[in-house]
């Protein structure tokens, strides 16, 4: 994990890359310190929503609300306030060896409706930068130099320049550059999903 990294450090760092000055802080009344302070945050969420990062998943107990749902549904729970891009996977039990549910339950604004009476949840999150991996943490950099490239320099060849860096080519759907290097560095630190049923596969058997 990079401990040592900051929003303050990383959009520095971003800056530098493009051969502007470092910020001292977000206050210091710069078009550069204003920029990066409005951008990062959104940036950020925007980057970790786009995959399903092993660090960036949690899995918890939803707490059931007393009111009843409006609804053919019989429990209301509400999802984490924490939650960024809604939840990856829904359990009706924290059994070893339990699979998810994939049907029986919805999920409307901030709550999750269903006639189950546990409800456990996979849910993605943005973890702080001293959690972020240091992978991450040069992704977002490139990234955030592509945002600010043109506003900071006034030269969109860098701004094209570090959107390759970190994503790719346009036929890449951004899935290439950095972006791929840091998405194969994660995905050697999780296990190799198995199908161990599956209908279509059963018939034809």
């Amino acid at each position: 994990m990079a401990s040592g990294d900051t929003k303050l450090s990383i959009c520095s760092d971003a800056l530098i890359l493009l051969g502007a000055s470092p910020l001292s802080s977000f206050s210091e009344g710069t078009d550069a310190a204003q920029i990066c302070d409005r951008i990062y945050d959104d940036l950020k969420d925007s980057i970790i929503s786009a995959y399903p990062w092993s660090w960036s998943i949690k899995k918890v107990q939803l707490a059931r609300l007393t009111e009843t749902p409006v609804s053919e549904w019989k429990y209301l729970y509400q999802l984490p306030g924490d939650t960024l891009a809604g939840v990856k996977a829904v359990f009706n039990s924290s059994n070893p060896g339990i699979r998810p549910i994939s049907h029986g339950w919805e999920i409307i604004g901030s709550k999750l409706q269903t006639n189950e009476e546990d409800i456990w949840v996979d849910y993605q999150f943005a973890p702080g930068e001293s959690l972020l991996p240091t992978y991450f943490v040069q992704l977002l950099k490139y990234a955030m130099a592509s945002e600010i490239a043109e506003a900071v320099t006034d030269q969109l060849t860098k701004a094209e320049y570090f959107e390759r860096k970190a994503y790719g080519t346009p036929s890449e759907n951004r899935r290439g550059g950095y972006m791929r290097v840091a998405m194969n560095i994660d995905g050697g630190s999780k296990s190799v999903e198995r199908i161990e049923d599956f209908p279509l596969i059963a018939v034809r058997g």
